[in-house]
C-alpha cells in the first residue's frame, strides 16, 4: 500500500446547522485558507513512594476554519451557531483520499461556534476566524459527496453549449473533458463535406 502525503488544500470543511440534517446536505465553506483539527489532552503526575502516577485528563479537540468572508449559508450560519449557542455538524474531508468504495476520508463532529472573529482591513478582503468547540469525540469514517458538494470542490470542464441534466445526473454540456493520453492529438479537418457542396 503506497503512502500519500496529504496536501493541505485536500482537507475541506463542510457544515450546516443540524437541525437541517434531514432538509438538506452540508455546505462547502467556501474561499477557505486554513483548516486545523487539534486534539488535545492534558495530563498530569503525582509523586508517590514508588515513582510518579501518571492521570490524564478528558479530550479536548478543537476545530478551526479561516476563510474570505463571503455571503455564503455556511459562513451565515456561524453567526446563528454563536450568537444562539445552536449546535452544528461539522465534516473534515480529506477530497483525494478514497477507499475502494469511491468514498472520502473524513471526520465527523458535532460543534458549537465557540468564537467567531472576522477582520476588515482597508484594501483587503474581509476575513474570517471560526473555532468550534466539539461535542464528545470526533468520529473517523468515509463518506460520499454529493454530485453538488463534488462540483462545488472541483468543478468540471464545460462546453460551450446549453447544460442539461440527465435522470441518472450526468450533466451534458457539449464538452469532453481532458483525459491522460489527449496530449499532442491534433486531427486535420475535413474539408471533404465542404468541397462536396460546391
Amino acid at each position: 500500500m503506497a503512502t500519500e502525503v496529504i496536501q493541505g488544500n485536500n482537507l475541506k470543511v463542510f457544515y450546516r446547522l443540524k437541525k437541517w440534517a434531514k432538509e438538506r446536505p452540508a455546505e462547502l465553506v467556501p474561499y477557505q485558507t486554513s483548516a486545523k483539527l487539534t486534539f488535545k489532552r492534558d495530563s498530569d503526575s503525582t509523586k508517590t513512594k514508588d515513582g510518579n502516577v501518571a492521570t490524564s485528563a478528558s479530550l479536548e479537540p478543537e476545530l478551526e476554519v479561516e476563510f474570505i468572508n463571503n455571503s455564503s449559508i455556511a459562513a451565515d450560519e456561524f453567526y446563528q451557531s454563536v450568537l444562539n449557542n445552536e449546535e452544528g455538524e461539522a465534516w473534515l474531508v480529506d477530497i483525494d483520499r478514497l477507499n475502494k468504495a469511491g468514498k472520502n476520508f473524513a471526520w465527523y463532529m458535532q460543534v458549537t461556534v465557540s468564537e467567531d472573529e472576522t477582520e476588515a482591513k482597508t484594501g483587503d478582503a474581509s476575513e474570517r476566524s471560526i473555532t468550534f468547540a466539539v461535542s464528545g469525540q470526533p468520529k473517523r469514517g468515509w463518506l460520499a459527496l454529493t454530485q453538488d458538494q463534488q462540483d462545488q470542490v472541483d468543478y468540471i470542464f464545460r462546453g460551450t453549449d446549453k447544460v442539461t441534466v440527465s435522470e441518472d445526473g450526468t450533466e451534458e454540456n457539449g464538452g469532453t473533458a481532458w483525459e491522460d493520453g489527449d496530449e499532442g492529438t491534433y486531427v486535420p479537418k475535413d474539408d471533404s463535406e465542404d468541397d462536396s457542396s460546391k
